[in-house]
C-alpha cells in the first residue's frame, strides 16, 4: 500500500481523509500534538513537524509516495518559505514522491475586470497573499519538472460550507457594494474541494493547473443576499465604492477589488468531476437544512 502524506491538516484535509483510507497508508503532518488523538482515531498516523522549522521536517524525508500539500503560506512577504522548506525536506530523501497535489488560490489571476477566464489566463496577482501562492506554484512545478514528479495544482476560490458561511458578518451588518460597483466572486463547497483533491490525485496531469470552482457566476452582494435570505438575516446595506474606501479596512477592500468569472471545464473534462453542489444556492440550501434538522 502506498504511503500518502497530508501537509496542512485543516478542514479540507479532514474531509479528504475518509476518501483515502483503505487505499493509502495515510500520514498527517501536525505541529500541534493536541490534534494527534483526533487524527489517529480517524485512521491517520500523526507526525509532529512544523513547516516554519526546517529541523523538524527530517522525519518526512523519503517517507511518502504521494503528498497532498494543503498548507497555507506564511502571513508576510511574497515568498512561500513553508513550501520551500517542505520541498527541501522531500528532496533529501532516498526516494522522492511520485505524486503531489497542491491547493492554491484563484487569486493568482488578480483583477480580470469581470471577464470570464480559464487556466490559460496568465497569472497577475495583486495581493501579497496571492503572490505567495503563485510563488509556491512556481516552486512546485519546478520541483516536479526537475525530478519527474507529477504535480497538479488546484486553484480554489472562496471556500464555503455549513460552518463557513458569512452569517456572523451579516449579523454585524457588514456592507456590500451597490450592483454597479460590485465584483464577481467564485465559490467552491468544501466537500467538492475535497473531492477534487482526490480527483486530481487520480487523474491530474503533470504540471497542470485546474480551476477548482463551481458553476456559479454571481456578485459578492448577491452571495450575501442569498445567505441572508436563507437564514432569515437582514440583507447588507449597499454602499458605493467611494464610501467603501472611506469605511472599510485595506483587507476588506482587497476582496472587493478583484472581479472575475472562472471557467471550470477543465476539472469536468480532465478530472471527471461531478460536483455535489454545482451552484452556491445548492450548498447554501443544504447548509440551512443541516442546521434545521
Amino acid at each position: 500500500m502506498q504511503k500518502l502524506l497530508i501537509v496542512g491538516c485543516g478542514d479540507i484535509a479532514f474531509r479528504v481523509l475518509p476518501r483515502l483510507l483503505g487505499h493509502y497508508r495515510v500520514f498527517a503532518l501536525l505541529r500541534d500534538p493536541v490534534q494527534f488523538a483526533s487524527w489517529r482515531a480517524n485512521g491517520a498516523r500523526p507526525i509532529r513537524a512544523d513547516l516554519d522549522h526546517a529541523s523538524s521536517l527530517q522525519r518526512i524525508s523519503g517517507l511518502a509516495d504521494i503528498v497532498l500539500h494543503f498548507a497555507p503560506p506564511p502571513e508576510r512577504g511574497v515568498v512561500d518559505t513553508r513550501t520551500r522548506r517542505l520541498l527541501a525536506a522531500l528532496a533529501r530523501g532516498k526516494s522522492l514522491p511520485q505524486r503531489l497535489v497542491y491547493i492554491s488560490t484563484s487569486g493568482v489571476y488578480g483583477d480580470c475586470g469581470g471577464a470570464r477566464i480559464d487556466e490559460t489566463r496568465p497569472p497577475h496577482p495583486t495581493s501579497a497573499r496571492a503572490m505567495r501562492r503563485l510563488d509556491a506554484e512556481h516552486q512546485l512545478r519546478r520541483f516536479g519538472r526537475q525530478n519527474g514528479i507529477r504535480v497538479s495544482i488546484l486553484r480554489a476560490p472562496g471556500i464555503y460550507a455549513a460552518d463557513r458561511l458569512p452569517t456572523e458578518r451579516l449579523q454585524k451588518r457588514v456592507h456590500a457594494l451597490r450592483a454597479e460597483d460590485d465584483v464577481f466572486t467564485n465559490h467552491i463547497h468544501a466537500d467538492d474541494l475535497a473531492m477534487l483533491s482526490c480527483a486530481a490525485l487520480r487523474y491530474g496531469r503533470a504540471n497542470r493547473c485546474y480551476n477548482a470552482t463551481d458553476d456559479s457566476a454571481m456578485k459578492m452582494g448577491e452571495y450575501f443576499d442569498l445567505v441572508a435570505d436563507r437564514f432569515g438575516l437582514p440583507r447588507p446595506p449597499r454602499i458605493s465604492r467611494s464610501e467603501a474606501q472611506q469605511q472599510m479596512s485595506a483587507l476588506q477592500l482587497s476582496f472587493m477589488s478583484e472581479s472575475r468569472r472562472i471557467d471550470n471545464q477543465r476539472i469536468k473534462k480532465e478530472l471527471r468531476a461531478k460536483l455535489r453542489f454545482p451552484l452556491v444556492v445548492d450548498g447554501v440550501n443544504a447548509a440551512w437544512q443541516e442546521r434545521n434538522r
